[in-house]
Formats: structure tokens, sequence, C-alpha cells
């Protein structure tokens, strides 16, 4: 998993779609990459509906990049994002014993019969630690998946990084140039020149 430098970013929930919350982990995923010398290749918003969600994840590991999701691993009846994962991957929801032991650390006899739920997890999978609640998170291939509360998702997405990914040797240099008294149409011949000459480099124009 050390190789990767493009991540992809789903972020789960109904209430975001509505309006009803303002999402805050794509900034946050930027900000986070950027200082390793990576970066998002692509994000997307999903609403808890299970086969959407289903549908979404296979067409995720399409993709060439891993993938950082958010929301959805509750024990709720809206948090479908466990049980989609589980199907997206052709695995089973099993009962993940470290991640029952963790609950009922926290827990208590409280534990049950609802909180255990968020146990129940795609077979094999790998565990995220959460510091804060200790309920975990889970990793599929190279799919890793986190609560929806930034508190405790930003935590984790730190040990992801620094477990499999750590930092990449040769960040991404941005260098820029403002031109002045003409429009971007009068550029475009420059600009291809200059991306035709510079195939390792991205080009962009930011007319004001």
């Amino acid at each position: 998993m050390n190789k990767a430098r493009q991540f992809g970013v789903m972020i789960v929930g109904d209430e975001l779609l509505s309006g009803k919350r303002t999402d805050k982990h794509l900034s946050h995923v930027i900000e986070t990459l950027h200082a390793r010398g990576m970066s998002v290749a692509w994000s997307r918003m999903v609403s808890d509906n299970h086969n959407r969600l289903v549908h979404e994840l296979k067409l995720t590991q399409l993709d060439s990049v891993p993938v950082f999701c958010f929301g959805g691993i509750g024990a709720t009846p809206d948090d479908q994002t466990r049980q989609a994962a589980a199907g997206a991957f052709g695995m089973r929801l099993l009962r993940h014993p470290d991640a029952v032991s963790m609950i009922e650390d926290r827990f208590g006899r409280e534990a049950y019969p609802n909180r255990v739920r968020m146990a129940d997890l795609p077979e094999d999978c790998l565990l995220i630690p959460n510091p804060h609640s200790r309920i975990p998170g889970f990793t599929v291939f190279d799919h890793h998946f986190f609560p929806g509360f930034p508190s405790l998702a930003w935590t984790m997405l730190d040990w992801v990084l620094d477990s499999y990914y750590g930092h990449d040797l040769q960040p991404e240099v941005e260098k820029s140039v403002r031109v002045f008294d003409t429009h971007e149409s009068a550029l475009i011949q420059l600009m291809d020149e200059l991306s035709a000459g510079h195939c390792r480099a991205k080009l962009f124009s930011l007319p004001h």
C-alpha cells in the first residue's frame, strides 16, 4: 500500500445531500495529503442507500487509487456502509471478535444489544484503531472506512496514512506567474506549447 500518491474520497450521508450539514472531510483530506506530498484524485458524495453504496463501491474498485470513505459505519438503521462494503466486495458480514472486545471495553453491558452491531464487519477486514471512542474503523483491500464525525475520523486517517502510506519523498511543487493586460484566449497557444514541452507538469489557468 505504500506507493500511493493519489487517493479517492467518498463521503456518505443523507444529511449532507439534503443540506442539513456541511461536509468538512474533503478540505481536511486535501490539506492533510498536500502536507505529505500527496493529493486527491477524485471525490464523491453518496446517500445512505444500501444499493447506491454497493454500486459506488464496486465502481471505486475499478480505479487504481486507494479510497477513504467517511460516514455510515454506526449502528442506527440509516448507517449502511458496513453492509454495503461487504456486499460490494463479495464478503460476508461477520462479527469481528477484536472489534467486539473494543466495544465491550468501552461500554460494558451497554454494548448490548445495539452498540455491538458496529462490530459486524466484512470478513477478514483489518481494523483501524480509534483512540477516542474505541469503536474501530476498518480496511478492505485499499478501501479505508471511517466514522462520519471529524473529531474521530481525522485521527484515524492520520493512523492509516502513517501505517500504510507514509510521506512522498518528491512532493509536488507549484509555481505561478501573473500575466497582465491580456485575456485567456490569447495565451492558449502558449499554454499548449508549455504543456507539450513539460509532459510531467500540470498546467492551470485562473483568470481574474
